[in-house]
């Protein structure tokens, strides 16, 4: 028979905070700024390609990136490496849309229409926020 206490049990658990990624100082979802949760989206993925998928531009990358340095030395990765951390830096107010002309740019993706390109409209996004809130919680005044 298990003599310790609810106590002892309890300290040994894991905190319910630590199990959602996306909890805020309070232990509680920032349902404003990162919209609604579903546990079931945060399980598994829901079709088998989806992990594949969501990390295509980064396999695509490393790819580019193995490719380049065995052609031209460690120099070329590391010089685009740094440019695309530049451009990524390169953004509006967080209350406006970015395009990321620059990023798109060095990828070579700037002359190709995609899903995101047509379907990724920041018009029709369901999270809107009040533009000082917005700002100020991006440069840590909140």
């Amino acid at each position: 028979m298990n003599t310790r206490g609810l106590r002892a049990q309890l300290k040994d658990s894991v905190p319910v905070t630590g199990l959602c990624p996306q909890a805020g100082p309070y232990g509680v979802q920032d349902t404003l700024r990162r919209g609604f949760s579903s546990v079931k989206n945060e399980l598994l993925p829901s079709h088998p390609l989806e992990l594949s998928e969501k990390n295509f531009q980064l396999n695509q990358d490393k790819m580019n990136f193995n490719t380049l340095r065995n052609i031209q030395g460690l120099h070329a990765p590391l010089k685009l490496q740094m440019e695309y951390r530049a451009a990524r830096q390169i953004q509006r107010l967080p209350f406006l849309p970015s395009s990321n002309l620059a990023l798109d740019t060095l990828r070579g993706s700037d002359d190709t229409i995609g899903f995101e390109d047509i379907l990724n409209d920041p018009v029709q996004c369901e999270m809107m926020g009040e533009p000082h809130i917005m700002t100020e919680y991006k440069f840590g005044f909140l």
